[in-house]
């Protein structure tokens, strides 16, 4: 049961909603409902260090493709920057998180999704791994994947509870990053769909969200807003 702040809260951010969708076309509020219906944050991903930012780009498109919400990015001695070209536009649409405060963020990275109930998943070759097929989803994961070059760094690996491999039959050692993770949140997601998990996002997310993507796509939202505001003052 909502507490009573909740709960007015709740009725206003409801009450801006249907404010602001008047300013939206129907086609724009179907396409958030339906796309909004499909979001987890039951499967994350985290980038470590990637300096090729149509790789990182890609990722974050396929991110949006499979409705993952949020994503990591950990910048060591890389910054990320968008590539708009092969993007997209979807990380209007995705939720990301910077770590680049320190000199070595990789573990404050780790430190904040462990506390939030997340397991670490390695996405690299290593003595005690699993194949893809085998990796649990039952608990909330983080998926992890390095440069394109050297992979995940050693602090990560040394932190990690799981370590996943995608099963490859030709000479090749790796997959290109972006079609790793490609290929893993396609397997992982429609796992995840055919699944009782509870996977979807909270009533408070999706509200939280929506609001979001409404601003978002609405020119001048910002005084549109506030006369809202002013409205109900």
């Amino acid at each position: 049961m909502f507490s009573l702040p909740y709960l007015f809260l709740y009725m206003d951010k409801q009450a801006l909603i249907n404010y602001l969708q008047q300013f939206a076309t129907e086609e724009r509020i179907e396409a958030f409902n339906r796309v909004i219906a499909n979001r987890t944050r039951h499967i994350t991903v985290a980038l470590e260090n990637i300096y090729q930012p149509h790789n990182a780009s890609a990722v974050m498109r396929s991110c949006d493709c499979f409705g993952v919400q949020d994503v990591h990015v950990i910048e060591n001695s890389n910054s990320y920057k968008i590539n708009p070209g092969v993007a997209l536009g979807s990380t209007k649409w995705i939720d990301i998180t910077k770590y680049n405060k320190e000199e070595e963020n990789t573990t404050t990275c780790i430190n904040s999704l462990k506390k939030a109930g997340y397991t670490i998943v390695a996405t690299t070759p290593h003595t005690n791994d699993v194949n893809l097929d085998e990796l649990p989803i039952d608990k909330p994961i983080a998926l992890f994947f390095g440069t394109e070059k050297t992979g995940l760094t050693q602090t990560m690996l040394d932190q990690a509870d799981v370590y996943m491999k995608i099963p490859m039959y030709g000479f090749t050692e790796s997959f290109n990053i972006s079609v790793c993770a490609a290929l893993t949140l396609q397997h992982l997601t429609n796992k995840l769909h055919k699944s009782d998990i509870d996977w979807k996002l909270t009533e408070e997310e999706q509200m939280d969200l929506y609001l979001k993507w409404l601003k978002t796509s609405i020119k001048r939202s910002d005084a549109l807003e506030s006369e809202f505001l002013t409205r109900k003052v």
